[in-house]
């Protein structure tokens, strides 16, 4: 049996952000699994609003296809504005988890409520905006951001980290909830030591969208060509788009 192949997109362009999450997604892939972490070689350092996600998306398009053409079993956009995702999944033969959507999902199928821990306050908004796209708005007792940027924590000095553990306790003791979601891809290597820390499922996009990945790929379903995710209308493409088709 061939191995399941999962290519893990970095939308933006920091290498040791992708580190960290190719880390966080082998860290939980099944035997038989094998991960490409990616991320353009264009775009943005960090993803941190609206202008970003948006720059992000052509960077997500481009790996998608080169995944697809390096025949993977499915994509996953680790960023937690899911840029791109509707797009990705036209383009895409196989299955395309966006992490916050991933994350979102496994939160309800353990609590009935959940809070968001991410990193500047705009991100929040943000957050809230695909809550209540994917249907979660009323199972999200509250956001809270540590207030620093995504790229503070690939610093050494460990303060972002640090804030993140801070907001999951005030989150634990304060919020009524069940799980914590960590929105942020840089975050995902601290899901597991908090979860044991805190007692309480704390979860990483990453790793739940790789596991979502397996379990498509197990019974056989990808995304559905009928309708509004079929590949995208043939047409011809300029400039710097050109690439894509």
């Amino acid at each position: 049996m061939n191995p399941l192949l999962i290519q893990v997109i970095n939308p933006n362009t920091s290498l040791a952000m992708t580190e960290t999450i190719g880390m966080a997604a082998r860290a939980v892939a099944a035997t038989g699994t094998e991960i490409i972490a990616v991320s353009p070689s264009q775009g943005v350092p960090s993803i941190e609003g609206h202008f970003d996600e948006a720059i992000a998306a052509v960077g997500v398009l481009e790996q998608v296809k080169r995944g697809k053409a390096q025949g993977v079993d499915g994509h996953i956009i680790a960023c937690f504005g899911d840029p791109g995702l509707l797009a990705a999944r036209e383009v895409a033969s196989k299955p395309v988890i966006g992490i916050a959507e991933a994350a979102m999902h496994m939160a309800t199928l353990v609590a009935t409520r959940f809070s968001i821990v991410t990193t500047l306050p705009r991100t929040v908004i943000i957050a809230r905006h695909l809550l209540q796209r994917y249907g979660f708005e009323h199972h999200c007792a509250a956001l809270h951001a540590i207030d620093l940027p995504v790229l503070a924590l690939e610093q050494d000095s460990g303060i972002a980290q640090q804030k993140v553990r801070e907001y999951c306790i005030q989150s634990l003791h304060q919020d009524g909830v069940g799980a914590i979601v960590l929105g942020c891809g840089g975050m995902a290597d601290l899901a597991q030591a908090l979860t044991r820390e805190l007692a309480i499922p704390v979860i990483d996009g990453v790793s739940a969208a790789v596991k979502l990945i397996e379990s498509l790929s197990a019974l056989g379903l990808t995304t559905s060509k009928h309708g509004d995710l079929d590949y995208p209308v043939a047409k011809p493409l300029s400039g710097m788009f050109s690439t894509l088709r």
